[in-house]
């Protein structure tokens, strides 16, 4: 079995990265603190070569109908199968991977592995955007978007493309969505969910609550209008805006 963890930075993606190392899932070597499989060059170009198929339709809307019609090139199997080399050369029975920008190469991925589980993390935006991550910024990586100096604008841009992008892909035969708020408060349930999910039982490891909710004391600009739509589907509240 293969499992892989997508999910934009700063989602608490290395939660559950750490639970399938726990419970007896080979992730790859080397890994870094986060559980992220390194080293990753090859994957990062890999998700250059894809954002070159994908067209900018103005604010944060993007065309992803050449990423989905096109035939996957030869140059981006290449360095997602040199990245994955660990995994994929493992005789253990239960295998799999997590690095964020797994997410940025996703719709190709999918493609490439049908039979993997993959588990989608999500987390409130409003929080997922007040640290800084390697994929803040667009431009480093390619995607056609409208470029700007604000770093938390492009943080909500970067968080609005790794959504959008996940959306407008086909559902792969074996997904599942998991919120980072329901595995830190309800975690036998959400554990329970997985399990059922995956066909074996997982690790119970440390959560800290207080990481939830952060954007409530944060001083900076950390809700955007664009963020709306997503909010509401994945059941994240908002207070009333004022007139």
């Amino acid at each position: 079995m293969l499992i892989t963890v997508i999910g934009r930075g700063h989602s608490g993606t290395r939660l559950m990265s750490h639970t399938l190392t726990a419970s007896g899932v080979f992730m790859g070597k080397p890994r870094n603190l986060s559980g992220d499989l390194l080293p990753p060059r090859d994957l990062y170009d890999a998700c250059v070569i894809l954002a070159r198929h994908v067209s900018w339709r103005g604010g944060m809307e993007w065309d992803f109908s050449r990423v989905h019609a096109a035939e996957i090139p030869p140059g981006f199997s290449r360095r997602v199968l040199s990245y994955l080399r660990s995994v994929l050369e493992s005789p253990a029975q239960l295998r799999g991977w997590k690095i964020p920008e797994t997410t940025l190469a996703y719709p190709w991925i999918r493609r490439m592995f049908p039979e993997v589980r993959y588990i989608f993390w999500t987390r409130d935006p409003r929080d997922c955007i007040i640290g800084s991550h390697i994929t803040d910024d667009l431009r480093d990586w390619g995607v056609p978007h409208q470029p700007t100096d604000d770093v938390r604008l492009q943080r909500a841009t970067s968080w609005m493309y790794h959504n959008e992008l996940v959306k407008s892909t086909p559902r792969p035969a074996h997904w599942i969505e998991v919120r980072y708020e329901d595995f830190v408060l309800h975690q036998q349930e959400t554990l329970a969910r997985l399990e059922a999910f995956l066909g074996f039982p997982l690790a119970r490891i440390p959560v800290h609550r207080e990481a939830i909710g952060r954007w409530k004391t944060d001083s900076g600009k950390h809700d955007f209008p664009c963020f709306d739509e997503a909010l509401a589907r994945y059941g994240y509240a908002r207070p009333a805006r004022t007139a």
